[in-house]
């Protein structure tokens, strides 16, 4: 896992946690991964925990503890994002509108967002 400071590296909004929680509840445990990619590879994409599969080419940046969630929720990122990305904290949101991706929370007309800021701010 990649840290920097005290500061997460990744961190969910109210709303997004709540999502997890009914993600979690409808689905069991989870995984985010955040790609770069084309679409909706700039938005983090929620999963069944092990469903995408990771490997040398990803950065585990945080396991995500969520009140109401019995287990950690990994958060992946491609290394080629982290390298981007690598100054800033994450901040896991969800807005209204579906995205046209494969994340679990699609059908409910919503999709998580990633806002950012400079680490250690």
């Amino acid at each position: 896992m990649v840290t920097r400071n005290q500061y997460p590296r990744v961190e969910l909004t109210p709303a997004a946690a709540e999502l997890v929680r009914q993600l979690r509840a409808a689905h069991g445990p989870l995984m985010f991964h955040q790609s770069g990619g084309c679409c909706d590879g700039s938005a983090p994409m929620c999963f069944p925990a092990g469903e995408f599969r990771t490997g040398d080419a990803d950065v585990l940046l945080e396991s995500l503890t969520v009140e109401g969630v019995a287990e950690p929720v990994a958060f992946w990122m491609s290394k080629a994002q982290y390298e981007v990305w690598s100054h800033t904290r994450l901040i896991v949101d969800v807005v209204e509108g579906r995205g046209s991706g494969f994340s679990l929370e699609a059908p409910n007309g919503v999709r998580f967002l990633i806002r950012s800021r400079l680490a250690g701010s």
